[in-house]
């Protein structure tokens, strides 16, 4: 058996879980035997290996923008393609709720040839996170990491059992649920906030502190979008910049900062641990 893994993670989180799931499918204990993986990145550039013979299986792991899936990951896995090949798919998201994401990305990989059979929710530390901001600080932890190990295992066995495996119906999956509160909270926050853009519309980009910045380009690089150029890390292009704030989390001279009212709402209201969960 293979599994190829397809994966979209501008910082990082995404690619630990998808990292731990195909350790999960190489340490199933199936009468196949071994299971072999490999990986496709699409965080900077649309895979090269763009298609899946029907006897082999795929892992996608894309993260979660409001709700959705990162528009750009859909971008860069648009020309993947199988042959009714077993898919697995996984969103992650930074504690508040997946929305619709994994519907869509079971929809859109259905479109392209896969039948998925299993689904996952698993928590990463959100973009807009800070040391002042908390947001899912840290995830995923060890605990999700195992989580994700055991979702592996548990997809190869199933695989490897010989029956065909049916399409699952992702929109079952479901995040747990926030504080009542903590919902109304957020939502009187964006209607709010959706108001005021309307009156003043403003695009909020990463600043770069001059004074810091030592033009190493590390920014440069880490962006999977091209908004930032080498030897000009002070500036990001806004019709390019998707705010994944890969480029402030990788600053190694901490000179890159992402400021919006999201971050103070979302750590206020969305503070409490939410588990991974899956659906076979």
């Amino acid at each position: 058996m293979k599994c190829h893994t397809y994966l979209f993670s501008p910082t990082g989180t995404g690619r630990r879980i998808a990292r731990a799931i195909a350790e999960g499918f190489a340490e199933a204990d199936t009468q196949a035997g071994p299971v072999e993986t490999t990986t496709h990145d699409a965080t900077y550039a649309a895979p090269e290996t763009a298609s899946v013979p029907g006897d082999e299986a795929a892992l996608f792991v894309v993260p979660v923008y409001g709700g959705r899936v990162a528009p750009t990951a859909l971008q860069r896995l648009d020309g993947v393609r199988g042959a009714g090949t077993p898919a697995v798919v996984v969103v992650v998201y930074g504690n508040r709720d997946i929305g619709s994401a994994a519907t869509e990305l079971a929809a859109f990989v259905a479109e392209r040839g896969f039948v998925p059979v299993a689904a996952g929710a698993f928590v990463g530390e959100h973009s807009y996170s800070t040391p002042a901001t908390p947001i899912a600080a840290a995830r995923p932890d060890a605990q999700d990491l195992d989580a994700a190990r055991r979702l592996g295992r548990e997809v190869a066995r199933k695989l490897a059992s010989g029956a065909t495996p049916a399409a699952i119906d992702a929109s079952r999956l479901r995040a747990a649920r926030s504080p009542l509160l903590s919902l109304v909270r957020f939502i009187l926050f964006v209607l709010r906030y959706r108001r005021q853009q309307k009156r003043r519309p403003v695009r909020l980009l990463p600043q770069t502190d001059a004074a810091r910045c030592t033009h190493c380009g590390r920014c440069a690089a880490l962006c999977p979008t091209g908004a930032i150029a080498r030897g000009e890390e002070e500036r990001t292009d806004p019709a390019r910049c998707i705010r994944c704030c890969a480029c402030v989390k990788g600053c190694p001279v901490a000179a890159r900062s992402f400021t919006t009212p999201f971050a103070a709402v979302l750590a206020r209201n969305f503070a409490r641990r939410k588990e991974p969960v899956t659906l076979l």
